[in-house]
């Protein structure tokens, strides 16, 4: 961010603490207890709060919390203070209150930020099943917990009933039926809906009500979460087998309560448990630090270029849970003082070997917090003579019995061999030696075997000495067939840490299978996929056991123990650079890397036709010369990383992947001919070639893939795409690229697309079926397409309009987004939508005369509406959570409008004109406006059918209603000011009447008269003393007069015969009338009814099923 913004945002962060320190004792008076298993449950974890922002499509992160709510029910109060408490302790929060894109469909970066998200926690407020999306966000949170154990929903009920959450009924039942109706869901939607609502609705949560402290809940569920995240992140979980000793003395070692800093090393043989202890230790403590992380592969990360300031970023990126790389040590040393500035920190290096140096990676140990702690895992001594021994830790090989226990999770899948098989097991542990990693190993070669195969492999074992443990885990290795070892080879030395889509691609070229052959390396325990802890990428990342590489690269060693160059796989720069300047022909080399940093010699085609077996080859800073048309004959992967030269002449017919990072080709460049031939191509990288002016034309590679033509800053114009039937991911970003051509509807594989600076939407977009990401970063929508919808980005901070044939925008969720370019050229603009932003006005309003639609959601910094009364052919008129807005101009000419809803514009004292809007206004919502203190004339709209004032807190007087005739529905929830009704009598068509929590209310006259009333809600009226006789309200279906205290009876109740739902809670009522007239009553709630002795006539009521 710039300047001003990040001094703005210190400002309002420190306003917002300030806040939040006074308020929060305040809303701390008591805790809410938890529900049981009919009721609801609670919630925890770390990042700072400018990366916990509710943008999920253009952020690298991971989120941990997905926050669903309903803006106009909860925002300002506990929703906010959740959030908050939630950002405060560093835990990565997704915070959706309907200023986000909604639509007919989910918004796929919402599916994204839930199905990243380890924790759900929906806050049913009264009127969250009227919102489509919150439903739509609910059901896929319902769907990945089922799909994913380690996530959890939390519910929080907030002044509602889980019941009525769980059945749709009570103050759910409206808003699901409204919903229904209006958005005309069909069967299969309203399904989904009830089961998420019904399955949710059965979960532990809290219930809030009044009464309760709303920021004592919020610690208590930011405590749940945090607990259920620390074990989300656990690093080991079904092989912690024996380690109970281990774990508690290592945990003695670091002695928590020490004031001071203090450092562990555990050492020992490769295998024997080391980073397993320190990963059940990692879980046990790091809860009681502030920050914490587990670097793995120590000695492999300094073995690298620049392998110091790797490591620190890897130690950064672990603590901060987001990418960061630094550029030198000296930065990184900062760099983590900064991020731990004051805190405890928790940082485990995992094999370690003596390349390490404390001071040069971390600084002075003494300049971190007190209470900080250290592990260090190595299997050299040596490493850690500097902590001395008091200091140290040895694990001591594993008992026969958990030994046995191990090797049976692996062989048996279960803890113990079955009975015919303990005999043969017992003798591959005694055989083992208590080594957990051959236990492991073993265990999963054996696995679904014959006996005959396990006395084969028993005899193997035995005949190797327990010392030599590479060569028991060779036996595994040996029981792979040909194209399995060579995947495992190939990871071992070249690919760990690598995401497994390009080698799959080389692979599977040759025919080497790689689907299976993972799978069978995953199962026999000799590889595993993981994701990075960091960011959410499907793309898994595929890692070994230290051990189990070392065992791969002994078996390329054993193809030639004198001469590298006969190896099959080069493990050296400094053999990589021999075999280069060799000048004999060498066809066994396969798989090559060089690293020609500081080298002052160029490498052209003499030293690479000598290698002709090269199905990979990798140069790093090198520059490369010759023709090399011909050579390379079986090279199916090249990856030139910041190569100062590249050859003219390619010609690499079998070539599949094209990765050329940052290299300076040009679009004369001579090679493009020799890529062009390469009709295997599946994949291209041309990341950060700066020179590149226009995309290469690829048209012949039709089987392309994987397109990255990330940070290609110069290059423009065009680029077709509809060669390519098999596109899966599409990147343009930071390139000025500004449109697709093709038909890209027709690419049915096609997943990802991150379409930088386009001008124009792709015809044919919405009809892509796998399409999961759409990144329009740098959107300048200037589009040709007649009716195109343009979503922008949460990113997006300038914005250029220029179309006049776009008939509809909607921009979503563009927080940054603070001042909008004119309008006025949108000539035929019918449709504009615009939540979540930050803007102050909008310029060129009046000028759109064609539009239909306007919707202003979240702008909380909007000061007027200029122009909005030129808008004669406005049907819909929304805005809401406009917090400033204390203005509109008059809405007298909009006579076209159906729909008018200002809510949530607290500041908002009067709405001029609505009086003289005509017969077409249906409804009127005016929920949320505090300062409106006098309804305007109403007597005008005829046919004005919902008129909604909820929350209208200042509001005195509601006598003008008397005269809407038309009413069919009225609700004034919370309008504590006001002290009398008008005369109902009058409103004939009104089918639902809800006044609860019109605390000021002291009598309803003419309710008797309302022949179609079928829904009354009146709770918490508790100034009402009585209530007209309700005899002749033969429609009523639900009565809810609960916690109406003043009311000590309810005359005509007996005759209710619709009745069918009858909430009498809390009510001070000595006897019931008769109820058996009730014939179709199925819910009563009469709990809190202390004086109330008995309930006759319920036992001729057979449909009653709900009793209270």
């Amino acid at each position: 961010m710039d300047r001003k913004s990040w001094i703005m945002w210190l400002i309002v962060s420190a306003v917002v603490g300030l806040l939040l320190a006074v308020a929060i004792p305040f809303f701390t008076k008591s805790s809410s207890k938890p529900l049981d298993d009919s009721s609801s449950s609670k919630s925890e974890s770390s990042m700072e709060q400018q990366q916990a922002s509710a943008a999920p499509s253009s952020s690298p992160m991971e989120y941990e919390v997905f926050l669903s709510f309903r803006g106009p029910d909860v925002r300002n109060n506990f929703g906010d203070f959740l959030y908050t408490f939630l950002v405060r302790e560093n835990i990565r929060t997704f915070r959706d209150d309907e200023e986000l894109p909604k639509g007919e469909k989910i918004d796929p970066a919402l599916i994204k930020a839930i199905e990243e998200s380890k924790v759900y926690i929906p806050i049913f407020s009264p009127d969250y099943a009227g919102s489509k999306s919150c439903l739509q966000e609910l059901a896929q949170m319902l769907k990945c917990c089922k799909q994913e154990k380690d996530h959890i929903i939390l519910p929080i009920f907030f002044m509602t009933e889980p019941g009525d959450v769980r059945r749709q009924e009570g103050a759910y039942k409206e808003p699901f039926k409204q919903l229904i109706k209006k958005k005309k869901l069909d069967a299969g939607t309203i399904k989904e809906f009830e089961e998420a609502l019904r399955e949710v609705g059965k979960l532990k949560g809290w219930h809030v009500t009044k009464s309760d402290g709303q920021g004592a809940i919020a610690k208590e569920v930011v405590e749940k979460v945090r607990k259920h995240l620390d074990t989300s992140y656990t690093l080991v979980t079904d092989e912690l087998v024996g380690i109970d000793s281990h774990v508690e003395e290592v945990t003695n070692l670091l002695n928590l309560g020490y004031e001071g800093v203090k450092i562990v090393g555990i050492y020992g043989m490769a295998g024997i448990g080391k980073t397993t202890i320190a990963k059940a230790v990692y879980n046990k403590v790091r809860g009681q630090l502030d920050y914490y992380c587990f670097v793995e592969d120590v000695r492999e990360i300094l073995l690298g270029h620049d392998g110091v300031i790797n490591l620190q970023s890897k130690i950064i990126s672990g603590i901060l849970r987001t990418d960061h790389k630094v550029k030198d040590a000296k930065e990184g040393i900062r760099v983590i003082k900064e991020r731990v500035f004051k805190r405890k920190v928790l940082i485990v290096l995992d094999d370690v070997d003596d390349r390490f140096r404390f001071n040069q990676t971390l600084g002075n140990l003494d300049d971190f917090f007190p209470k900080s702690r250290f592990i260090i895992t190595t299997r050299n001594k040596r490493v850690l003579e500097f902590l001395g021994e008091s200091k140290l830790y040895e694990p001591r090989e594993m008992s026969h019995d958990h030994a046995l226990q191990l090797f049976s999770k692996h062989a048996f899948r279960t803890d113990n061999p079955p009975k015919e098989e303990a005999v043969l097991s017992k003798k591959f542990v005694t055989v083992a030696t208590g080594h957990p990693l051959t236990l492991k190993v073993f265990g999963s070669l054996l696995f679904h075997r014959d006996r005959i195969f396990w006395e084969a492999k028993l005899i193997e074992l035995k005949d190797i000495p327990p010392t030599e443990v590479l060569e028991r885990l060779k036996i595994s290795y040996n029981d792979l067939e040909y194209n399995v070892r060579q995947i495992f080879l190939d990871i071992s030395c070249s690919f760990i840490g690598e995401k497994k889509d390009f080698p799959e691609y080389m692979w599977s070229d040759c025919n080497f299978h790689p689907v299976p052959g993972i799978r069978t390396l995953v199962d026999r325990s000799l590889l595993k996929l993981n994701r990075s802890l960091i960011k959410f990428d499907e793309r898994n990342e595929f890692w070994m056991h230290d051990l189990i590489r070392d065992l791969g690269r002994s078996i390329i060693r054993e193809e030639d123990n004198q001469h590298p160059w006969k190896r099959s796989r080069i493990l050296s720069n400094e053999d990589a650079l021999d075999i280069l300047e060799r000048e004999e022909e060498n066809d066994l080399v396969k798989i090559l890397r060089v690293n020609m940093v500081d080298r002052n010699f160029e490498l052209t085609d003499k030293e690479f036709k000598r290698l002709p077996g090269l199905r990979f080859l990798e140069v790093q800073y090198g520059r490369l010369s010759g023709d090399f048309q011909g050579i390379l004959p079986d090279l199916r992967w090249l990856r030139l990383h910041e190569c100062s030269l590249i050859p003219i002449d390619l010609s690499l017919k079998k070539l599949v992947i094209l990765d050329m990072h940052n290299c300076p080709v040009e679009d004369d460049w001579g090679g493009w001919i020799g890529i062009k031939a390469a009709r295997k191509l599946k994949a291209i990288n041309l990341s950060f070639c700066g020179k590149l002016r226009t995309a290469p034309d690829l048209s012949q590679c039709r089987i392309l893939e994987f397109i990255h033509f990330w940070y290609c800053g110069e290059m423009s114009g065009e680029l077709h795409i509809g060669n390519f039937k098999n596109l899966k991911v599409l990147s343009l970003f930071i390139t000025e690229i500004t449109k697709l051509t093709g038909d890209i509807g027709r690419h049915k594989t096609l997943q990802e697309i991150n379409a930088g600076d386009l001008t124009e939407l792709p015809s044919g977009i919405s009809r892509l079926p796998s399409l999961e990401i759409l990144t329009l970063t740098s959107l300048k929508p200037q589009l040709q397409e007649v009716g195109a919808i343009v979503v922008l980005p949460t990113s997006l901070k300038k914005l250029s309009l220029s179309s006049p044939r776009l008939n509809s925008l909607l921009i979503h969720g563009s927080e940054p987004l603070e001042r909008l370019p004119t309008l006025a050229n949108l000539n035929n603009l019918k449709e504009l939508s615009l939540m979540g932003i930050q803007i102050r006005e909008i310029q060129g309003l009046g000028d759109l005369a064609m539009l239909e639609t306007l919707v202003i959601d979240g702008a909380p910094n909007l000061i007027h509406l200029n122009g909005l009364e030129n808008l004669l052919l406005l049907k819909t008129l929304k805005v809401e959570g406009c917090d400033v807005l204390e203005k509109l101009p008059s809405v007298s000419n909009l006579t076209k409008l159906e729909l008018l809803e200002i809510v949530s514009c607290r500041c908002l004292s009067e709405i001029q004109g609505i009086g003289e809007l005509g017969e077409l206004l249906e409804t009127l919502d005016m929920s949320g406006c505090k300062s409106i203190r006098k309804l305007p004339d109403l007597s005008g709209l005829r046919n004005l059918e919902k008129l909604i004032i909820d929350e209208c807190t200042q509001l005195t007087e509601v006598a003008i209603i008397e005269s809407s005739e038309s009413l069919t529905s009225l609700s004034m929830v919370d309008c504590s000011s006001i002290a009398q009704l008008p005369d109902l009598s009058r409103l004939k068509n009104l089918n639902s009447l809800e006044i609860s929590r019109c605390t000021g209310l002291t009598e309803v006259v003419g309710l008797e008269m309302l022949d179609l009333l079928e829904f009354l809600f009146m709770s918490g009226c508790s100034s009402i003393k009585e209530l007209p006789d309700l005899s002749g309200l033969d429609s009523i279906v639900t009565l809810d007069i609960s916690e109406c205290t003043g009311l000590t009876e309810v005359v005509g109740l007996k005759n209710l015969e619709s009745l069918q739902q009858l909430k009498m809670a809390n009510f001070k009522i000595k006897k019931l009338p008769d109820l058996s007239g009730l014939k179709h009553l199925h819910e009563l709630d009469i709990m809190g009814c202390v004086q109330l002795a008995e309930v006759t006539g319920i036992e001729n009521l057979e449909g009653l099923t709900i009793m209270r």
